[in-house]
């Protein structure tokens, strides 16, 4: 197709968003587009961080009726905006809330619109635009995990089709309107697709609200109508079955951007009684699997998707995929429909001659009782002569680092224990669940340099 519309929804009047006043129609939000297209600066890229989710999807579809490229890095830290207004020097900010950068803003909360919301709502017309498959309609940036983040281009078509084969995976079209929650921000690729663009092509309703802890992610399913779906994170969910909360329980749960151990998924699917599912993916190559992880470890591909090995490496091709992409994951291709997941190959690290991956070791940490969150770390090597250690930093309260060391020595080979092993009271996680490498290497070298008494 040489286009795709804004929204699928099929009527004016249909429930596109549950916002802080209550639900938002697609006349409303159609609205709010137009109004906002005509009043964006003339620069062609937008770093859109609004943090309402209603208001974020306004921005970007808006941008892409203006035909303008709306920018998602991974950060906004000083050095993120830096690289950023390099990449773009036209940049422009749009923001619902106040922002300290050094980059021309437009505010917009969506209040302005309300008389032409009005007017297009009494409309007998339904005029929803249609946005060429080619147009770039953001550069999502890789989340820096594993060194500098790298900007990817992606195409309107390109979206389009990731989200309508996620929305038939998961069963979204089949007539039931699903109301959508989601803990992950609409900035990182994994929301932008699975909070925002899926309820734009499945005749979903995103919910505006970004709840982060548990007490936050129980009140706003209470008032999200059913079928709800949860779009979520490893950490998330681990931190919310632990917080003892009553919680209520969506149709469907969906994790990404991090494993999920087999023992949380049991543990999610028992206590909310309702299936999750994990989607597996990238920056570069967007959506390109699924499984449910309680059932099998094997995860099946989209349509259309293909996975080869070329150069000794796995390549994914087809389907949304709009050029061959390199996967930086060690994959084993089953079928051509399925496949296992052996972790990242960055993570993968040979000690004395034996091999283990990063992966692994913190599954076996965080699987300790006691431990609330947990990491493994490999510093650069910087020469041939000495020896690169592992480290490890632990949320553990009440643990003493010698407990947990000796704990360690009955699940991993002795080469793999780490020195030191800090224990924190957090880990530098961002919104997403993500560690990146960056804040990993930060934090080790700081206790490389200074030291602490909770390191052995």
């Amino acid at each position: 197709m040489s286009s795709f519309p804004l929204v699928t929804h099929p009527r004016a009047q249909d429930i596109l968003a549950y916002g802080p006043a209550g639900p938002i129609t697609v006349a409303h939000f159609l609205a709010d587009v137009r109004q906002l297209a005509a009043d964006l600066p003339p620069g062609r890229h937008v770093l859109n961080v609004c943090v309402d989710r209603y208001r974020f999807a306004v921005g970007v579809a808006a941008a892409l009726l203006a035909d303008k490229i709306s920018l998602l890095p991974p950060t906004l830290t000083p050095e993120m905006m830096r690289q950023v207004k390099h990449f773009a020097p036209d940049v422009f900010c749009l923001a619902d809330q106040p922002q300290a950068f050094d980059l021309p803003q437009l505010a917009w909360t969506g209040a302005q619109a309300a008389a032409a919301a009005a007017a297009d709502a009494a409309s007998a017309t339904y005029d929803v635009p249609d946005i060429p498959a080619a147009r770039t309609a953001a550069i999502v940036f890789t989340s820096g995990s594993t060194g500098t983040p790298v900007a990817h281009p992606k195409s309107w078509g390109g979206l389009v089709r990731s989200v309508r084969a996620e929305a038939a995976r998961l069963g979204l079209l089949d007539g039931r309107r699903h109301s959508i929650v989601a803990t992950v921000p609409p900035q990182h690729m994994f929301g932008f697709e699975s909070s925002v663009l899926l309820a734009l092509q499945s005749g979903s309703a995103l919910s505006a609200a970004h709840p982060f802890y548990p007490a936050d992610i129980c009140a706003v399913l209470a008032q999200s109508p059913r079928p709800c779906l949860l779009v979520t994170t490893p950490l998330h969910l681990k931190v919310l079955l632990a917080a003892g909360l009553d919680i209520p329980a969506p149709d469907l749960v969906l994790s990404a951007t991090a494993p999920m151990p087999p023992q949380l998924a049991l543990a999610v699917e028992a206590r909310l009684q309702a299936p999750l599912f994990e989607i597996y993916g990238s920056t570069e190559t967007g959506m390109i699997a699924t499984r449910r992880t309680t059932q099998t470890t094997e995860w099946s591909l989209f349509p259309g998707v293909a996975l080869s090995v070329s150069q000794g490496r796995t390549w994914a091709s087809g389907g949304h995929v709009e050029s061959p992409m390199p996967m930086a994951d060690e994959l084993e291709l089953l079928s051509s429909e399925r496949f296992l997941l052996h972790g990242r190959s960055a993570d993968l690290i040979n000690i004395a001659g034996k091999r283990s991956s990063l992966d692994y070791l913190n599954h076996q940490l965080n699987a300790i009782p006691g431990v609330i969150d947990g990491a493994f770390f490999m510093p650069a090597e910087h020469d041939d002569v000495s020896v690169t250690r592992l480290m490890a930093f632990a949320v553990a309260p009440g643990m003493k680092a010698s407990t947990l060391l000796a704990a360690l020595r009955q699940r991993i080979d002795a080469v793999f224990i780490p020195r030191p092993l800090v224990l924190l009271a957090a880990l530098p996680r961002n919104s997403t669940g993500k560690l990146p490498r960056d804040a990993l290497q930060a934090l080790a070298s700081r206790h490389q340099r200074q030291g602490t008494p909770h390191a052995i």
